[in-house]
């Protein structure tokens, strides 16, 4: 077995039915033992069949799917490992058609799998500190290929698209979040949710900005006058991120509608910090998986 990954035959061989699947789950999410999803206890739980478990302090029956993403899903927990492990190792991500092929389901399940996935992509709480890139990026299509009854008719540059605040920690975690507007309220709001006071920030000339050097250290490059770099100031890092990001909603996804682009930006945050090829492939995917705790969403908020 190679030292940082394993290919999709070993995976079958660790994972090959359900049960498997179950066992693995359980020794990740309940590393102390079944914990009740109602009371938290572990004191007095009683094993029942087929991976059932019994609270006798609430009457509660649960499973290691109970409270997950993977809660009332009809798909085997062993297809659920193999979506992750694709997700996780896919360098630019997974259409819903390809995954729906790879492990035997409707593309509509399909979608709703990788939905959930991406959910629990969203479960980063780490502050960034240090130095900090700071820039946007707009995602969805141009004005001039859209049908004429769906065109806005109000402009061109970033007229009917998504705006994405990205922040990049040098030598760190990347974060970004989808934002409704990209004025200085709103970015100086979504900065100080995510970067440590103190630390120093690298951005454009956006005058959004401007203010923040009341909190933070912060330096400017002129993107307009052409300069990207000035001695250590520059935000080619969070850049990087977009052209990675751009590839993938463009040739793997194609499309990424406002309600549900979040989930994407999540996703490929994700794989930026925990789908390093250096760390092992199995603990990225417990890494993930203990992140499903807690993350359940229904198809009906999905589509709602």
């Amino acid at each position: 077995m190679s030292k940082s990954t394993i290919s999709t035959f070993q995976l079958f061989k660790l994972f090959p039915d359900q049960e498997s699947a179950r066992i693995y789950l359980e020794s990740v999410l309940w590393p102390n033992g079944p914990t009740c999803s109602i009371c938290q206890s572990r004191e007095r739980i009683t094993a029942r069949k087929g991976g059932y478990y019994r609270c006798l302090a609430c009457k509660d029956d649960f499973t290691v799917r109970t409270g997950t993403i993977f809660g009332r899903s009809h798909v085997p927990l062993h297809k659920w490992l193999y979506a992750i492990y694709l997700l996780v190792t896919a360098r630019k991500g997974i259409s819903s058609v390809q995954l729906s092929k790879e492990i035997g389901i409707r593309q509509s399940s399909a979608w709703f799998v990788l939905q959930r996935l991406r959910e629990a992509c969203g479960n980063d709480l780490t502050i960034l500190k240090g130095i900090v890139e700071i820039d946007e990026a707009y995602f969805g299509g141009l004005e001039k290929n859209k049908h004429s009854g769906k065109k806005l008719r109000a402009g061109r540059g970033a007229v009917g698209k998504t705006a994405v605040v990205g922040m990049r920690e040098k030598g760190g975690r990347t974060k970004a979040k989808a934002v409704k507007y990209v004025d200085a309220i709103t970015l100086h709001a979504t900065v100080k949710e995510n970067v440590e006071a103190g630390s120093m920030l690298h951005t454009d000339e956006n005058t959004g900005y401007q203010g923040l050097g009341f909190t933070y250290g912060h330096e400017t490059v002129t993107h307009s006058a052409g300069e990207y770099t000035r001695g250590a100031v520059t935000t080619n890092g969070i850049e990087s991120v977009w052209a990675v990001m751009k590839r993938g909603l463009h040739g793997v996804y194609h499309h990424a509608s406002k309600k549900h682009i979040g989930r994407y930006v999540d996703e490929f945050t994700f794989r930026l910090n925990d789908g390093n090829v250096k760390i092992h492939t199995l603990d990225r995917l417990e890494s993930f998986i203990r992140a499903t705790a807690g993350r359940r969403i229904t198809y009906a908020e999905l589509i709602a």
